[in-house]
């Protein structure tokens, strides 16, 4: 009924478009609820390949080839899209027996895919195929073959892929999230093959990897005059001085708020003669070189009074440098 309806001509825009999702809804509701047999085996398969995956498709089932190829690649399992034609001329030199490939047809009659089988069997390469129909060729040829059965395609004359792409590209996304799942990827690894997002930068970038560099480590002995300390605390550039001991151990923090208010309660006359013990913070919240950059921000940003500078040490507690809060902002965090 759906069908005869979708291509009466007085249909306008938001019928066609809640078709769409209706039947892309129902379609996934059944794969949902009738996944293939053997999607445990495809899935074992792919957990023991010993080199690459390679995904293989033509026309529209080539892009989701490719998007299959890379998901599998972004979460821990090396993976390549072999373009049919190309491999039919010379691109099969890339496939080896160590490999699997998954190859994508809804028809599972797909002449440049069914091609590159006589190659793939010679080189006894395991294939998994994601098809539509359950008798086609490939399905014949393949070692499994994972069925994405559908009603019919959301086109109006039911030619264009439009449902059977939807639901094989929720199946391959369901056979990536259990390989994942199998291998126990964790959100680490994941941020590994990442650097450059912003899950990356939270979970691989250390305090060490921002600390601003400079020639000489600045900082103050607790006997330094107000007028030392101001001017130490200018040359930093981080608005803050910390004052150490002989082996570099941090006794406490002078920060540009600690200036201001050793001004405003003290006379003019007695403030030069203040040393860096009368005006410091003692006991400072501190960070390490190892320390992750996203936890240092959080420490900063949990505190009920905001900090904006965090001493940095190393193993031995001793002094490296300060992180400000503008370093870890200006890092994407």
């Amino acid at each position: 009924m759906l069908k005869d309806k979708h291509a009466k001509k007085n249909w306008n825009t938001q019928d066609s478009a809640k078709y769409t999702l209706n039947l892309a809804v129902e379609s996934l509701n059944y794969l949902a609820n009738n996944l293939p047999a053997k999607l445990p085996n495809a899935v074992k398969l792919l957990l023991e390949c010993q080199r690459l995956v390679i995904t293989t498709g033509i026309g529209k089932s080539g892009f989701i080839a490719q998007k299959m190829a890379a998901t599998l690649t972004s979460t821990g399992t090396p993976a390549i899209f072999l373009d049919p034609m190309n491999a039919l001329h010379g691109d099969l030199g890339v496939v080896s027996s160590n490999d699997v490939v998954i190859s994508y047809s809804y028809s599972g009659e797909a002449k440049e895919i069914l091609a590159l089988i006589p190659t793939l069997k010679l080189r006894k390469v395991p294939i998994i195929s994601i098809i539509g129909k359950e008798n086609s060729s490939l399905a014949q040829e393949s070692d499994i073959s994972l069925l994405t059965p559908i009603k019919q395609e959301a086109c109006p004359l039911n030619l264009a892929p439009t449902t059977s792409t939807t639901v094989a590209m929720a199946l391959s996304d369901s056979l990536a999230v259990a390989l994942m799942t199998e291998k126990n990827y964790q959100a680490e690894d994941f941020a590994l093959n990442h650097p450059a997002g912003s899950l990356g930068r939270r979970l691989t970038l250390r305090i060490k990897d921002l600390l601003p560099e400079s020639d000489k480590l600045l900082y103050c002995t607790k006997s330094a005059l107000f007028s030392e300390v101001i001017c130490n605390i200018s040359a930093s550039g981080s608005g803050a001085i910390c004052i150490t001991d002989e082996s570099r151990h941090i006794l406490g923090i002078i920060t540009d708020g600690d200036i201001r208010r050793s001004v405003e309660n003290h006379p003019a006359e007695l403030l030069y003669q203040l040393t860096a013990c009368d005006i410091m913070t003692t006991q400072p919240m501190t960070t390490t070189l190892n320390t992750l950059a996203i936890e240092a921000l959080n420490i900063m940003e949990q505190r009920s009074s905001q900090i904006s500078v965090l001493p940095v040490t190393d193993e031995n507690h001793c002094y490296k440098g300060i992180i400000r809060l503008h370093d870890l902002i200006r890092a994407g965090l």
